[in-house]
């Protein structure tokens, strides 16, 4: 058997454009299409790297915005500073918690309520 990746996150939103937005804006990822349904955006440096679908109620999917867990993490390389850096754009986060010899992490919403989690690993 070939090995598996994840290529793709899905994250219910009420309006995929004003998510990607919101996204582009707040994490840094690039928009690569937004249409009624859904929008596509990418982090890394290719269009073959992790992407995420903003998934809106035209797309027929049956989960509603404001997800209690995250589907989900984000890593970033300083969490500390990606905390700031939301906090600066009004996003409220929690606390950083975990292990450093393990994983720490925070989270936060996204603006449909959806739980966010923001990784260092």
């Amino acid at each position: 058997m070939d090995s598996v990746q994840i290529t793709t996150a899905f994250i219910p939103v009420a309006d995929p454009a004003v998510s990607a937005r919101w996204y582009s804006r707040s994490l840094g990822l690039r928009v690569h299409s937004v249409d009624e349904r859904s929008a596509v955006l990418h982090a890394g440096g290719s269009p073959g790297s992790m992407s995420l679908t903003l998934l809106g109620p035209a797309s027929g999917i049956q989960a509603k915005p404001g997800l209690a867990w995250a589907t989900c993490n984000f890593a970033v390389a300083d969490l500390s500073r990606t905390r700031s850096d939301l906090h600066k754009l009004g996003c409220e986060t929690s606390a950083i918690e975990g292990a450093p010899e393990i994983c720490l992490f925070f989270t936060l919403h996204d603006p449909d309520g959806n739980t966010l989690l923001i990784t260092d690993r």
